[in-house]
Order: C-alpha cells, then sequence, then structure tokens
C-alpha cells in the first residue's frame, strides 16, 4: 500500500509490533512544532507584505491624482488663451 502522498515505501497500517514509541511521537510533535513555526512566520511575512503592497498601491493612486491634476492645470492655461 502507498502512503498519503504516492510514496510506495511509507505504509499507512500499523501492526502491532510496528506501534509507535514516546520517541517517535516526540520526534513527530517536534517537527509538527517547527512546521508550525515557519508556517507562521510565513503567515507574519505575507501580512507584512500585504499591507505594504496596499500602502504602495495607495501612494501609487494618490500620486496619480496629483499628477492629473497638475496637467489639468497645465493645460487649463492654454485652452483659456485659445478662447
Amino acid at each position: 500500500m502507498s502512503g498519503p502522498n504516492g510514496d510506495p515505501s511509507v505504509s499507512l497500517e500499523v501492526d502491532g509490533d510496528d506501534e509507535f514509541n514516546e520517541e517517535e511521537f516526540a520526534a513527530i510533535n517536534s517537527m509538527l512544532d517547527q512546521i508550525n513555526s515557519c508556517l507562521d512566520d510565513l503567515e507574519e511575512r505575507n501580512d507584512s507584505l500585504s499591507a505594504k503592497l496596499k500602502e504602495l498601491l495607495e501612494s501609487n493612486r494618490q500620486a496619480r491624482q496629483e499628477f492629473r491634476h497638475h496637467l489639468n492645470q497645465a493645460a487649463s492655461p492654454d485652452v483659456e488663451q485659445a478662447d
């Protein structure tokens, strides 16, 4: 039988003789704690990047609005002089 990821060397069946001992559970628990810690770190980085991206997008939007405003102001005197 193949394992959960299709690995044929990993069996999900546990016989009475193949039970995990406390050391194996502790090692698995430690690995899961490390994975959880890494996932928490990735989540924090993702949140930070998301917040920075939102700030950048807002700054970009404001800069475009100011640029359009300056273009409109620069174009307005030319339009008035043409009349």
